[in-house]
């Protein structure tokens, strides 16, 4: 089986004059091979698509792939991450992961809220800044937590984004928005611990593959900014956390991924309230899969789960949902 390789490659966009903090949600050569080579090592044949003009490119030659696996990222627009499997879907060639409404759901922080709240799950209460005068409006009361509507990887999030004042809340908002041409997401600020649980799976098949606590260690600033986590192994520490903890952050994640129509795997995001209690953050359904670096292989490791069996692991989902879909709609016979 033939499977397509889809991604954003960081070099290619630092050598067009793109900074380090714009380019931060894409991949690293060694990402590429890591797939690459669990892929192969579980039995596939792999081809190297790259980023989506590289993909329109070689459709409208008629190229085809058994199943694409797709990590592009895009550059632009809040649909930014639903053009590839948009694409694919014009093209019925199958893919690894979340289709166009799922991606783009997830990347506006505020929507993906509203829908996790309306499912009964619990999330910190919000706003948005769409433009200066918005910042004289209604907002939840103090600390808040502020950041990008529509980024990952932590950008936009810095020692600045915990705000306890009125001054504070109108300087750093005017700054994202000058930045980042988006709106502003404003939370109240959850004061407890912090946690990221992988899943793997579609609808109620999903598994956890390992929940992992984020600390911080003496003297720095507990934020997990885009900084800290381009310096994470001088300044963040990562643990499993204690069972019953575990299970909590497991039952959330699982609701969530339902919720919201997962495909195959990626990452949820909660902290803990006054209460104790976790509260969903936010989801990333195209989670980073460098082997070493990335949130997702680091927890799974924490729950001994290799990188290639993670790979294999949303393989077999992603197969079965695909190939479920094909028997259910016809087009072949069992």
């Amino acid at each position: 089986m033939k499977i397509g390789l889809t991604y954003d490659l960081r070099s290619e966009y630092l050598s067009m004059g793109y900074s380090e903090e714009e380019t931060a949600e894409f991949d690293k050569e060694s990402t590429i091979e890591g797939i690459e080579n669990a892929l192969h090592e579980i039995g596939y044949e792999t081809e190297r698509i790259g980023h989506v003009k590289s993909l329109m490119k070689l459709l409208l030659q008629g190229k085809k792939w058994d199943i694409v696996f797709n990590i592009c990222e895009g550059m632009y627009g809040q649909g930014r991450e639903s053009i590839v499997p948009s694409l694919l879907d014009v093209y019925q060639i199958p893919y690894v992961f979340s289709g166009p409404t799922v991606l783009a759901l997830s990347l506006d922080k505020a929507f993906c809220k509203r829908i996790v709240r309306d499912g009964g799950i619990p999330t910190p209460d919000f706003c948005v800044v769409k433009n200066n005068r918005d910042t004289q409006k209604s907002k939840p009361d103090f600390p808040l937590f502020l950041k990008p509507l529509s980024e990952g990887t932590g950008k936009g999030i810095s020692e600045h984004s915990l705000v306890n004042s009125e001054i504070e809340y109108r300087e750093v908002c005017c700054d994202l928005l000058d930045r980042f041409h988006q709106p502003v997401l404003v939370e109240s600020y959850l004061p407890g611990r912090e946690y990221t649980v992988g899943v793997v799976g579609n609808c109620t098949n999903s598994l956890v593959a390992g929940v992992m606590e984020v600390t911080f260690k003496k003297n720095v600033k507990k934020i997990y900014s885009y900084e800290n986590k381009e310096n994470y192994k001088e300044v963040i520490e990562y643990n499993q956390p204690e069972p019953e903890i575990y299970q909590k952050c497991s039952d959330l994640a699982l609701k969530v991924w339902n919720i919201l129509g997962v495909n195959d795997g990626g990452r949820v995001d909660m902290k803990l309230n006054k209460q104790g209690e976790p509260e969903f953050i936010e989801i990333n359904p195209l989670a980073g899969l460098n082997y070493l670096d990335s949130d997702l292989p680091i927890l799974s490791g924490l729950n001994n789960i290799s990188f290639t069996q993670l790979i294999s692991m949303i393989m077999r989902a992603a197969e079965k949902r695909i190939f479920g879909q094909i028997l259910s709609s016809g087009l072949l016979s069992e």
